[in-house]
């Protein structure tokens, strides 16, 4: 089974060509069938690989199929081919099985669009991409994915592309992502100079042998590659573009903002976990900036009125979240997180769609209100998700941020603990404060609006999404040894020996005449006691029931609360306003570079490159205006000119 691997991204493909290339000849259903039946394939074929792969002995559970030799030149030799393996194959579920239900969600959603052909024909290439780049058996098939889902992002966020703010937006996206993706590049040369391959498999087999463990190259390749990661996952510094997609369509921000490819940088760490553990300094880096986005993204959050740019700052929380696991070497509780975000993230994001698309495009949550009797479905599924992104037993975001919380007390500081519980008490309190801006209360939707439920083909992905918030968290059960199925599914595929790492770094060291200093505390792993982690999702439990009973408070029992509490205050304008770092990025990078390319053009360009070829053509010019005069094609005028040549032979000869 695993064999059909090439069919996995092949079937969203040709579902791009059709609907690109005949779309407006077959028709909205056809459409439709052609868009929602290409990416069932490619779930149904993961379903037999995956059922294939579970059979399989763990230690076996390792699958390359290479479909061609890609490029070779000298040395440099790049097959075109899959690597499948727990890892990948957790991804292809999401991707897929995510992707399913959104393209279900999309006929309800955008079946009122002229442009509906275009949008799947998108939609089905983004899937192509998102494949590509977590199927990938190589860093360069992982980078042709990973320039791809930039691309369809770009074609996504730009969909309106009458409106200059989602044309914007689209630009925005594409260039920030293209600082991250250049890091990329750069660790990707890098890798090849070191290891002479860029196989995943060769490297992390190679790595501990071939790199000094905190040493400068492998240092310099984690900081790139995770440089790479935080333009694609949207964090700190280079976290601006995400907020501003929300221009594009709500189910695109339910899929590539939300399931698949913010993801993409979480999953990147994960695949290279075996480089990252070897750099100390750049883990903690890692967890240092997931912490800090997931804090500040969350205090954003709290501030905005858009329900779609609520649910984007949750995001970049919540990937924050992901990072700060990845950084303390929790990679089964970040993928954990990812995938039950996957889950309530989608479905939050499309329960947005259901209420926009239920009071005829209103975004702004100051305009809604009461909408919990006229849209019930959407209210219950949205409430499951809040409850489960909240941290609340026993949906799926109580087990997968807690162990996240767990791991950042126990493997890495109180600090990054603080960080996240933090931000899990805000992201509790803003959540509510849109359950209940939105759907509580009088209603404040215009007179003239009448909300309605949405048809069932937007509904139902809604009610299967919810119900996978609910039980997702039955993948990584904690207490009981051995239940954890999701950290006994991807053991093969993170387990690493830092003991005989360490130990082949000091003979290293040692062979080049270095004494290092002793890596022992390194070793030192922390006993795991039941009580301490009860005791800690108690207390992550009362820190998620304090932020909604204090959302409960100032948005229902008390509503005119907030409105006197931020009034005046000059730190609630500076969170409101992102805290200045678009403007700053304005300021510093945007204007200075446009003042230069105009510098560039007007003068470097037209005066100095062009001005140059035209004197140039213009001396030309005149020198043959001037010789005009010897070509009168008077026969006397040649005879007078010969004469004169021969006469000034003479006197130079004599």
């Amino acid at each position: 089974m695993l064999n059909l691997a090439c069919l996995v991204p092949i079937f969203p493909l040709i579902g791009s060509i059709i609907n690109g290339f005949f779309g407006l000849r077959i028709g909205k259903n056809a459409v439709g069938m052609v868009a929602c039946g290409s990416v069932a394939l490619s779930f149904l074929t993961v379903l037999l690989m995956f059922a294939s792969l579970l059979f399989t002995p763990a230690e076996e559970r390792m699958f390359e199929q290479v479909l061609f030799t890609w490029m070779a030149a000298g040395d440099f030799s790049v097959d075109f081919g899959f690597q499948i393996d727990p890892l990948s194959m957790v991804m292809m579920l999401v991707v897929t099985g995510v992707g399913f239900l959104i393209h279900v969600y999309s006929i309800g959603y955008m079946h009122e669009e002229y442009s509906y052909y275009r949008y799947f024909a998108y939609l089905n290439l983004f899937m192509f991409s998102m494949l590509l780049l977590v199927m990938g058996n190589n860093f360069l098939v992982m980078f042709i994915g990973w320039e791809g889902v930039g691309v369809c992002s770009y074609f996504l966020i730009g969909y309106y592309f009458e409106k200059k703010s989602a044309c914007d937006a689209g630009v925005k996206a594409f260039v920030v992502n293209r600082v991250g993706d250049f890091a990329f590049l750069l660790a990707i040369m890098y890798i090849f100079n070191i290891f002479g391959t860029i196989d995943f498999s060769d490297v992390m087999h190679m790595a501990p042998e071939k790199l000094i463990f905190g040493a400068e190259p492998v240092t310099i390749i984690t900081l790139l590659l995770f440089i790479g990661a935080t333009g694609k996952s949207a964090q700190i510094p280079l976290y601006t573009w995400l907020p501003d997609a929300m221009e594009g369509p709500t189910p695109v921000s339910a899929l590539i903002h939300a399931a698949t490819m913010v993801t993409a940088g979480v999953y990147m760490v994960v695949r290279c976990s075996v480089l990252f553990e070897m750099a100390p300094l750049i883990m903690l880096t890692v967890a240092f900036i997931g912490g800090a986005t997931a804090l500040m993204a969350a205090t954003i959050g709290m501030t905005q009125y858009d329900i779609k740019r609520v649910l984007a700052y949750s995001t970049v929380s919540q990937i924050g979240y992901m990072f700060l696991a990845c950084g303390v070497g929790a990679y089964t509780a970040a993928i954990f997180h990812l995938v039950t975000h996957a889950f309530f993230k989608a479905c939050l994001f499309l329960g947005s769609g259901s209420v926009i698309h239920g009071i005829h495009g209103e975004q702004d949550m100051r305009k809604m209100g009461g909408l919990k009797e006229h849209q019930p479905i959407t209210y219950i599924t949205f409430l499951i998700s809040t409850f489960a992104i909240a941290g609340i037993f026993p949906l799926s975001g109580f087990f997968s941020k807690d162990e996240i919380l767990y791991h950042a007390l126990m493997d890495g500081n109180i600090i990054l603990w603080g960080m996240g519980a933090t931000g899990a008490l805000l992201t509790a309190f803003y959540m509510f404060r849109l359950v209940f801006m939105t759907f509580w209360g009088e209603s404040r939707v215009d007179p003239h609006v009448h909300p309605h439920e949405s048809p069932k083909v937007m509904t139902l992905p809604l009610m299967i999404l919810a119900g996978l918030a609910t039980v997702g968290g039955l993948l990584g059960i904690p207490l009981v040894h051995g239940w954890h199925a999701l950290h006994n599914w991807l053991e093969p595929v993170l387990h690493f020996d830092l003991a005989a790492t360490l130990e082949h770094s000091r003979h290293m060291l040692h062979a080049q005449g270095e004494h290092p200093a002793s890596w022992a505390h390194l070793l030192i792993e922390t006993e795991h006691n039941v009580w301490v982690e009860i005791a800690l999702m108690l207390l992550s439990l009362g820190i998620a029931i304090t932020g909604i009973v204090g959302a409960y408070f100032c948005y229902v029992k008390n509503p005119d609360l907030p409105g006197k509490f931020i009034k005046g205050q000059w730190g609630y304008e500076l969170v409101k306003n992102k805290y200045g770092v678009d403007e700053l990025y304005d300021a510093t990078i945007v204007k200075p570079t446009v003042v230069g390319s105009f510098f560039l053009w007007k003068t470097a360009d037209q005066k100095g490159i062009d001005g140059g070829v035209n004197a140039v053509a213009n001396v030309i010019g005149w020198f043959s205006v001037q010789a005009r005069v010897f070509q009168s094609g008077f026969v006397r005028n040649y005879a007078l000119f010969m004469v004169m040549g021969f006469l000034v032979l003479l006197i130079l000869m004599f």
